[in-house]
């Protein structure tokens, strides 16, 4: 666990003008540490991988910057805010493995960070009654799951699966895309204070900061990296959801929508995810469960874990070849490997069978866990 004075030293880093998580990950994986990020010269400092001479300057030229930071810790202690330090075991695991993965994360309630399972649930601010109906039977699916419910606490689809979680006894994570000198949206201040209870609230921003609009983006994709999966029940084309299913794809994370009729604005999203093979139709709350071969009551490893060591050396390669490009077809991952495709064929088949792999149209595939 960090010490104190490494993390004033990780909260100076963020406040300093151009030093954004991927930047200040790699200064203290360079220099071993954020306190030793602030003795490097300039010199020192525009050795390491994406920092030039602007940014060098402004460390430097931002050392007062540490009173600041010891203001923001006084703060977080003052309001009972837990810190989450990305080199910390206690940091949210399935988020730390990202480049863009916050370096510091902020926590209120009770927070288990690395649950068995996590799903998170998203959807448009505008949904109908019959997206909030989905939702909640959804949650109530999986309430012997050992499963903690994620979302962004927005009105809508959100604010409905964080309800239907407290109703049902699931532990959720409200994601928010501002600090905790506010909440936003104001609506949802009871509900927030009830999720606390078995639960909580996340976010990356520091106490003062304002629910801005370029905020929203940021938080959802650590919506997307902190969920196993990640279900989308309505969202228009252009929708927050969406752009969340889209950074959980590429986060190779399962995603599943709830088709709409076509011409219904607020499923257009849902089924432009689904018609271009970004997300897995799912008509009941069933579907998730058979997809993602949950058993109730389960509080084991995520089965990737489980399943990878029972990979033989040859389909290891394969599922790693086709992890590394999200999708891959028969042809390329033949000729990536060095395989006969006929053999290749047989390989594919039988770790689709064995739930590693997802058949696509089009002898594409794709890793399911």
């Amino acid at each position: 666990m960090a010490t104190q004075e490494e993390l004033i030293a990780a909260i100076q880093l963020r406040l300093v003008p151009g030093v954004g998580d991927i930047i200040a990950r790699s200064l203290i994986q360079y220099a071993g540490s954020a306190q030793a990020v602030w003795e490097y010269s300039k010199e020192r400092l525009m050795a390491v991988p994406g920092v030039g001479l602007s940014v060098a300057q402004e460390i430097r030229a931002n050392r007062e910057l540490k009173k600041r930071a010891e203001q923001e810790l006084k703060k977080c202690k003052e309001e009972g805010i837990a810190i989450y330090y990305y080199k910390d075991e206690a940091y949210p695991q399935r988020l730390k493995s990202f480049p863009d993965s916050p370096l510091l994360l902020f926590g209120k309630g009770n927070i288990e960070c690395n649950p068995a399972r996590m799903l998170a649930v998203v959807g448009t601010r505008k949904c109908s009654e019959f997206g909030k109906e989905f939702t909640r039977q959804l949650v109530e699916r999986l309430k012997d799951m050992d499963c903690t419910l994620v979302s962004g606490l927005a009105l809508g689809i959100d604010t409905a699966a964080h309800r239907a979680a407290v109703e049902f006894g699931l532990p959720t994570l409200g994601v928010l895309g501002h600090g905790f000198n506010t909440l936003y949206p104001y609506q949802n201040r009871t509900l927030a204070e009830d999720m606390q209870k078995k639960g909580g609230l996340l976010t990356e921003f520091l106490f003062a900061s304002p629910p801005d609009a370029e905020n929203f983006p940021k938080r959802n994709r650590i919506v997307a990296g902190l969920c196993d999966a990640l279900v989308v029940v309505e969202t228009a084309l252009k929708g927050g959801a969406r752009i969340t299913a889209e950074i959980a794809n590429a986060y190779n994370k399962d995603v599943m929508a709830v088709p709409g009729r076509p011409g219904d604005l607020q499923s257009l999203g849902c089924n432009y995810l689904i018609r271009e093979n970004k997300a897995i139709l799912i008509n009941t709350p069933e579907d998730l469960v058979k997809d993602l071969n949950w058993q109730a009551g389960s509080s084991q490893k995520p089965i990737q874990q489980q399943l990878n060591f029972l990979l033989s050396e040859e389909d290891g390669r394969i599922v790693q070849f086709i992890r590394e490009r999200r999708q891959a077809g028969i042809d390329e991952i033949a000729f990536g490997l060095g395989l006969e495709q006929s053999y290749l064929a047989f390989r594919l088949l039988e770790l689709e069978f064995s739930g590693f792999l997802r058949a696509l149209p089009g002898k594409i595939f794709e890793v399911k866990r």
